[in-house]
């Protein structure tokens, strides 16, 4: 029975981390998760909130309070300089991460917050303007999203407007399905370059005890996943890279 069990929970897998790797992309994330750990986070170090608002005690989270948005490929900005207004642009963050600015060409901001991009246009312009003033708008941006998967109405990828819990985004997503195993509802939030944290709900006990305090708030880019059959216990803490040992179909 062991064997058979394992099957199915490598099956369910392969869709699952498939759906993880395309679906949970680092753009758009805070500036704590620039790290690019190669070592699971601790718990001293790591910790989900189980309770909206609210992270576990002795545990430090990875959330930090106001967190700045960090470029992405295609976002559009507006350079204002006011003294010199005829280095006036708007630019597109290219595919390769770069922009091209106006007499002082290629500049690599993916990943940098608009504080940081303003230093690094201050400097890109420092041969050819002396100390410019200069201000940048996000004119157009990937909006926070989440992703729903599994056994739900509607599985796809939804604008996360406002606070949303994990029972809010499956209502959104379309209701559970009749086969769904909604005593089993995993979170995949990603929490570095390569990791991810899990987190299970039991979404069916909180319903009919009509008590939602430990419903999830979501966070853009995570990916709620509702399976079909009960998975096992999966680790709190997955390394993105391994995620691939559960992509290989069973014959």
């Amino acid at each position: 029975m062991g064997g058979v069990g394992e099957k199915v929970s490598k099956k369910i897998l392969f869709r699952l981390g498939t759906a993880v790797l395309l679906a949970i992309a680092p753009c758009g994330r805070s500036e704590q998760a620039k790290q690019n750990n190669s070592e699971p986070p601790t718990p001293a170090a790591t910790a989900m909130a189980s309770t909206p608002g609210r992270e576990a005690t002795g545990h430090p989270g990875l959330k930090q309070r106001n967190p700045r948005y960090q470029l992405c490929k295609n976002d559009v900005l507006e350079l204002n300089l006011p003294m010199t207004p005829e280095f006036n642009q708007t630019v597109t963050v290219q595919p390769d991460g770069y922009i091209t600015l106006l007499g002082a060409g290629d500049l690599h901001v993916e990943g940098q917050t608009i504080p940081e991009l303003i230093q690094s246009v201050r400097s890109a312009y420092r041969g050819t303007l002396h100390d410019p003033v200069i201000t940048i708008h996000l004119k157009d941006f990937e909006k926070p999203y989440f992703i729903a998967g599994g056994e739900v109405g509607h599985p796809g990828k939804y604008d996360l407007r406002g606070d949303i819990t994990v029972v809010e985004a499956v209502a959104v997503a379309g209701g559970f399905t009749e086969s769904s195993k909604h005593s089993h509802v995993w979170v995949f939030r990603r929490v570095s370059n390569d990791w991810v944290e899990t987190k299970e709900l039991n979404v069916k006990k909180m319903l009919n005890a009509g008590n939602l305090s430990e419903d999830m708030h979501l966070h853009p880019g995570d990916m709620l996943y509702v399976p079909k059959s009960t998975i096992g216990k999966i680790r709190r803490y997955l390394p993105v890279a391994s995620l691939g040992t559960y992509i290989n179909p069973i014959p």
